[in-house]
């Protein structure tokens, strides 16, 4: 299947179908714990934060906390960009570049977050590095985000999604850019993150430019 040039950007707030009561109840919640997790994280620090605390913070109760997110890990981790993302490059046109498809939802992704709560995704980056159940669950979690990126890769090009090529190529992105995340909050947070984007795209596009001896 290819791609169809489409005028609405699903990554655009005002372009968004807007959801059914019960999904906004739904959205309304899960922003509640997200919130509340990251509040309690700032005041007194990721271990000493409890999912009992994170409940009464956001007015839930515990099962539903857990109902939401497995565990307190994947609330800092989860959000709503992906499935967004993933309608935003199966949206771009079938002849612009594939590694130009992938930068336009990157950054418009990034813009997204910037606007709706940089602190957050600060926080979660430096979360990533200090804290190993965050890291560890980081690393969990890139099979998942690679398996709907392989459906993306496969529709464009053409190829069977579960072929080795296509896993490695989907794994190797997704690894790319957690790696981004993590040199960003190592490094102070110093450049700018949609730059660093940039320049992993150009070494998985391009390859790695070294000098041979």
């Amino acid at each position: 299947m290819s791609p169809m040039t489409a005028a609405r950007s699903p990554l655009s707030p005002a372009d968004r179908p807007r959801p059914g009561l019960r999904e906004r109840k739904k959205i309304k919640t899960r922003e509640a714990i997200r919130a509340a997790t990251y509040t309690l994280i700032e005041e007194q620090g990721y271990d000493a934060t409890t999912i009992e605390q994170i409940a009464e913070r956001a007015e839930v109760s515990p099962s539903t906390v857990f109902r939401y997110f497995p565990t307190k890990e994947d609330i800092v981790l989860t959000d709503e960009y992906d499935p967004l993302m993933l309608q935003e490059l199966r949206a771009r046109p079938a002849g612009e570049p594939w590694i130009e498809s992938l930068r336009h939802i990157i950054h418009k992704a990034l813009e997204l977050a910037e606007r709706e709560s940089p602190e957050m995704l600060r926080m979660r980056a430096h979360l990533g590095v200090q804290v190993p159940a965050v890291r560890s669950r980081m690393f969990e979690s890139m099979s998942e985000t690679a398996s709907l990126l392989r459906g993306a890769v496969a529709e464009r090009f053409g190829i069977d999604p579960d072929g080795l090529e296509t896993r490695v190529y989907a794994m190797s992105l997704i690894g790319g850019l957690m790696e981004v995340s993590m040199y960003w909050a190592e490094t102070g947070f110093e450049d700018d993150l949609a730059e660093l984007m940039d320049r992993t795209l150009d070494v998985l596009g391009r390859g790695l430019s070294v000098d041979n001896p």
